[in-house]
């Protein structure tokens, strides 16, 4: 699986998700690997559902819930390849999440997080 510049956020992170699980069989910390499904368009009635319901505005995409070289666990803000930016609201969650020990990447596309997952899970 490589990425390719065409690629959306969302086709980057499904090759992620769909790598970590095939992975998970040799590699069992990528099975605590999920997502926080912030990016969803929903309707208006369901986004004020799932603000209620405690969603918030700029937490990273995914969560990576193994603790690593003294951190917490792994935060994952997915960005395609050309083009993705990272907001307000996303920087402020990143130094909250860093703030309280844990290890937050912004990555470009698949291989980067791929990469980052791989170094982070080393021993």
């Amino acid at each position: 699986m490589k990425s390719t510049s065409n690629h959306s956020e969302h086709t980057e992170q499904r090759a992620l998700v769909t790598w970590a699980a095939l992975q998970s069989k040799t590699i069992i910390e990528l099975a605590s690997l999920f997502s926080v499904p912030n990016g969803a368009y929903v309707s208006k009635a369901q986004a004020g559902k799932l603000k209620s319901e405690g969603l918030k505005s700029g937490v990273p995409d995914l969560f990576l819930a193994i603790p690593r070289r003294g951190f917490a666990g792994m935060f994952i803000e997915m960005k395609r390849l050309s083009g993705g930016v990272v907001s307000e609201a996303q920087k402020e969650w990143h130094q909250r999440l860093a703030g309280n020990g844990y290890h937050v990447v912004v990555c470009k596309g698949f291989d980067a997080a791929k990469e980052e997952i791989l170094n982070y899970l080393k021993p």
